[in-house]
């Protein structure tokens, strides 16, 4: 998000460039601006968390494939699987939150269904203290359905080999290696001392 001093800047550049020198408006900006409201919402209801808001914001029929591969579908079946992640008795997640860019404007097909695609950083608060920002890749169909855009199919991505998770893993396996290697030093040597002592 801009700051308020760089909101301010661009308008006062946009007031005084002259009225030759500006390219028309796209016949689709009304179309992006309502676009651009979903993300909003969709972000802002994120950060309070706020999941029924969350919900307005995707198709009754939405499929969303999660960065652990698993694919809810339906309202209920995001519900279900946020319920779980962040509430259940097993909760894996104590919240999370996202900086989200989109790599340029929804492809439009025709006036109804959109396809959109970009990058975000996501935040983490596991349920045992431990935070982590995961970079991702996503790409989502939108849909206008009853005057209203929508979020019809939603497929989050990591890189499977660089990302905070699989270092976490390596580092944990190189201490139980290097404790392994030590435990058998200090093994070894009890052993050398008793056949030498008997």
């Amino acid at each position: 998000m801009m700051k308020t001093t760089s909101i301010a800047v661009l308008l006062l550049l946009g007031s005084t460039t002259p009225a030759w020198s500006q390219t028309p408006p796209s016949p689709d900006e009304p179309i992006h601006d309502e676009l651009r409201a979903l993300r909003d919402g969709l972000l802002a209801a994120m950060r309070q968390g706020d999941v029924e808001r969350e919900l307005t914001y995707l198709h009754p029929n939405v499929v969303v494939t999660w960065h652990n591969a698993e694919v809810s579908r339906g309202r209920d079946g995001v519900r279900a699987y946020l319920s779980r992640m962040l509430q259940g008795p097993n909760r894996v997640v104590a919240s999370y939150g996202a900086d989200v860019k989109v790599d340029e404007l929804t492809i439009l097909y025709g006036g109804d269904t959109g396809v959109s695609f970009g990058s975000a950083v996501e935040h983490f608060k596991m349920t045992n203290g431990r935070t982590f920002d995961l970079p991702a890749r996503w790409s989502a169909t939108l849909v206008k359905d009853g005057g209203k855009w929508l979020i019809a199919s939603l497929h989050a991505s990591d890189n499977l080999f660089d990302n905070p998770l699989l270092n976490l893993t390596r580092r944990a396996v190189y201490l139980a290696a290097g404790a392994g290697i030590l435990l058998g030093l200090i093994v070894g040597i009890l052993i050398g001392r008793r056949r030498r002592a008997g």
